[in-house]
């Protein structure tokens, strides 16, 4: 490496229009710590055709500071282009709203300075910096370049706070340095004691409160931010803290305040841009790294991932306790408040959460907190790879919005199986992008092209350039990465390139992307439709039968029972020779080079599919089997079914879980299904009765249709008014209610009877039916007995 050279990683990017032209600033983390890189004087570039260039001079005549430049680019429509070049970013915003009201569009215009400047170099998280002007930790008019392999080693703060249940702040406490602290609002005791492992500091004022947070983090100078719903609470109540005492909040880098925005289409959702500072919510975090929970709650989630949580009960428990420790016992309460960093930290740790977000960055040249992106994350690799081939790209909403094919879904054959296994498509959208050439360029191209031998024929009419293409080459360079990374067993690597790679077919069937096209979509699921009909063909003609298949999954029943080793050799070989038939046939009947692969994924020594209740309709996604590994090492599993949804019951969950698990060892399951009723009925399963249910609006949005957590909710909330605690269902959040002789009513204002008839028809009849009815039982036959004795 150069003497001049340094490696670091983008925390943060932002744009200005300067006086000399618009400036771009770029955060960087390197080995030597934070530097700031700043680019001056950068022009901007938006793209026209050349058909209108009488209008657009007629708008620059009007518009100092912009020129035009003959280019060799063209539109998706073949039409030629010009550039038009600005001294300032905003200059091409004033220009496209002129010309949109003659219809003209201006191509390109919202792609951002600082992210065109990235993509344009092939450069997502990782940058090389060379040359420029050095003054102190700021790096001026340097070049960029791409540093793929560079990982920061990052300093890391959780932070949460504690409040009134009015939000009036009471606490800050800071953890993941050496400098772990609680600043607490109050006086000092005449004899203050200091608890064991942080440092408490009363503040007089909630004015010093803000003060020495903007100093602490002047002092140790992070480059992380982690928290539980960090930005939508912690950060906002101490914006509001800060303004409301006339003071800044100053948590930047430099000193800087947070860049305030709102959502455009969700109310009252913030974003807190924070220079030179990555903001990582570990909610938003675990939810793009495909965690799972029935909530997530911090208490939910460290309970499920670390086996112990908060150790205060329940929202009302919480809220008293708090304000009994700020009140008699401020120790404790630090130490509360201390705990909650203590445990995201740990998640963070667990989950490996900060370096999936870092090879997320890494992976889709997005900033490292912006989650979701996949259209951004698309056109960062798309755009700069589209320019070379000679085109712009189109605006959003050219093509109106269409309704596409989604995934194949196979007609499924409901009942009890023996020896079932499932093959399954590896990265089934990618490696049918990558086999028939899918792309955006490629389909103008092959629309445009006469000779036959120069195309791949598509579904639908398609066809796509064999020569010049992009997605193809994208995805195989992520395929690849993603071999590499899982060869090295960097998981968090794997599982960004996975997910940007798996997102792709979606981005292309997005109305809100500048590539959407339902013919680009279509010949990516209809391709995937020809290629599971096709197997099951394969599958059929080798004397097996397939029983469901669900985009690029298919379950084959082995027509009689096998051993575990049996069906595991089965599976291994059905899996070879598609994947070799599929070699052969696209090489020799269309000269492709094949990177579809199937893969054994799982064996059931016993399979259920259930029918769509009511009918004798096999059901969709919905299924449970008890699978076996090649050790033998057996597992339960569920998809779809009540077992594995959170709008059920325990009580329903654990009766499907308990008769499918007797069923499937051959155990005897008549005297079970008739005691778990007789239980239930006398009441010695109240605890499983509790429903939990998410609130999707606003509780005044439900006026017609009223669904029992509605209802639930305004009880609970009328409650609340009675006994003087706040309300909490008013913008939605998650119920528990129990059904009882008046109906639903909340666990906190429970005042009826239980409707234990309820739970046995709505709850444990239909599952028990769905299970029962095709061995040539009934649940009622099972429980009359019981029933007439409660």
């Amino acid at each position: 490496m150069a003497s001049n050279e340094l490696k670091g990683f983008i925390l943060t990017r932002r744009w200005r229009d300067a006086p000399a032209g618009t400036e771009i600033e770029y955060w960087l983390a390197t080995d030597a710590g934070p530097v700031k890189v700043v680019l001056t004087a950068r022009t901007s570039v938006a793209f026209v055709e050349s058909r209108h260039r009488p209008a657009l001079d007629a708008q620059l005549a009007a518009m100092p500071g912009l020129q035009v430049r003959e280019l060799g680019l063209k539109t998706f429509g073949q039409g030629p282009v010009v550039g038009v070049y600005a001294k300032h970013f905003r200059q091409l915003g004033q220009l496209a709203r002129a010309l949109q009201a003659q219809d003209i569009p201006l191509l390109e215009a919202d792609v951002r300075p600082h992210d065109r400047y990235l993509m344009e170099r092939f450069i997502t998280a990782g940058v090389r910096v060379e040359g420029g002007r050095r003054d102190g930790a700021t790096i001026v008019d340097c070049r960029l370049g791409p540093a793929p392999d560079f990982r920061p080693v990052l300093k890391v703060v959780s932070l949460d706070i504690e409040t009134s249940r009015h939000e009036a702040l009471y606490s800050i406490a800071l953890d993941g340095t050496a400098d772990r602290v609680v600043f607490m609002l109050g006086e000092p005791p005449p004899e203050p004691a200091q608890p064991d492992g942080f440092s408490l500091v009363y503040c007089p004022t909630r004015k010093d409160m803000i003060e020495r947070l903007n100093d602490w983090f002047e002092r140790n100078d992070p480059d992380v931010i982690v928290g539980w719903n960090v930005i939508q609470f912690d950060l906002r109540v101490l914006q509001k803290t800060a303004d409301d005492c006339g003071t800044q909040l100053l948590m930047g880098r430099e000193r800087r305040p947070f860049e305030w925005r709102t959502h455009p289409g969700r109310q009252g959702y913030l974003f807190a841009p924070t220079p030179g500072r990555i903001v990582i919510d570990g909610i938003d975090a675990l939810k793009a790294a495909v965690w799972s929970f029935p909530s997530f709650s911090l208490e939910t989630v460290s309970q499920a991932m670390l086996g112990e949580g908060k150790a205060i009960g329940n929202a009302y428990d919480k809220m008293a306790e708090i304000e009994r420790r700020y009140q008699e016992d401020k120790p404790a309460l630090a130490t509360y408040n201390i705990r909650d960093c203590e445990l995201v930290l740990r998640i963070f740790e667990r989950a490996k959460l900060l370096q999936f977000v870092l090879e997320r960055a890494h992976t889709t040249g997005l900033q490292a907190d912006k989650f979701g992106g996949s259209i951004a994350a698309f056109s960062h690799h798309y755009l700069p790879r589209m320019h070379r081939l000679g085109y712009v790209a189109p605006s959003v909403g050219e093509i109106p919005s269409k309704a596409f094919p989604g995934g194949y879904v196979m007609d499924s054959k409901p009942g009890f199986y023996d020896s079932v296994v499932v093959l399954d498509y590896k990265s089934l959208y990618p490696s049918i992008i990558r086999t028939f050439l899918v792309d955006p360029v490629g389909f103008i191209e092959g629309s445009n092209t006469s000779d036959p031998t120069r195309v791949v024929q598509g579904p639908g009419g398609t066809v796509f350039s064999r020569e010049k293409h992009c997605l193809p080459e994208i995805v195989t360079t992520l395929w690849r990465a993603r071999d590499e990374a899982k060869r090295v067993r960097n998981e968090p690597l794997s599982q960004a390139l996975k997910l940007l790679m798996n997102s792709f077919a979606g981005v292309l069937g997005a109305a809100e992307c500048r590539f959407f096209n339902p013919k680009l979509v279509s010949a990516v699921t209809l391709r995937g439709h020809e290629m599971m009909k096709l197997t099951r063909e394969f599958v059929e003609g080798r004397g097996y039968e397939a029983i469901y298949g669900d985009t690029d999954s298919i379950f084959i029943w082995l027509r009689r029972t096998r051993t575990n080793e049996e069906a595991h050799a089965i599976a291994a070989d059905l899996a070879r020779d598609i994947n070799a038939w599929w070699t052969r046939t696209l090489r020799e009947e269309q000269g492709l080079e094949n990177f579809l692969e199937i893969e054994f994924d799982t064996h059931y020594k016993k399979f259920f599919m259930p029918t769509i209740r009511g009918s004798d309709v096999g059901s969709k996604k919905r299924y449970a089997g008890l699978s076996a590994d090649a050790g033998g090492k057996e597992e339960m599993v569920y998809r779809g079914l009540e077992m594995a949804r959170s709008d059920w019951t325990p009580l329903a969950r654990q009766f499907q879980e308990g008769l499918l698990s007797r069923i499937f060892h051959g155990e005897p399951h008549q005297a079970f299904v008739a005691g778990y009723a007789q239980s239930m009925l006398a009441g010695r399963m109240d605890d499983l009765l509790v429903y939990r249910k998410r609130l999707r609006h606003r509780l005044d949005a439900y006026q017609v249709k009223v669904p029992p957590q509605a209802r639930a909710a305004r009880m609970a909330d009328e409650h609340n008014d009675r006994v003087d605690r706040p309300r909490q269902y008013q913008d939605g959040g998650w119920i528990e209610y129990v059904m009882t002789l008046n109906g639903p009513e909340p666990m906190e204002a429970r005042r009826s009877r239980i409707d234990y008839e309820h739970y046995l028809s709505k709850q444990l009849q239909p599952i028990g039916d769905a299970i029962l009815q095709p061995m040539g039982e009934s649940f009622a036959a099972l429980t009359t007995a019981q029933r007439g004795l409660f």
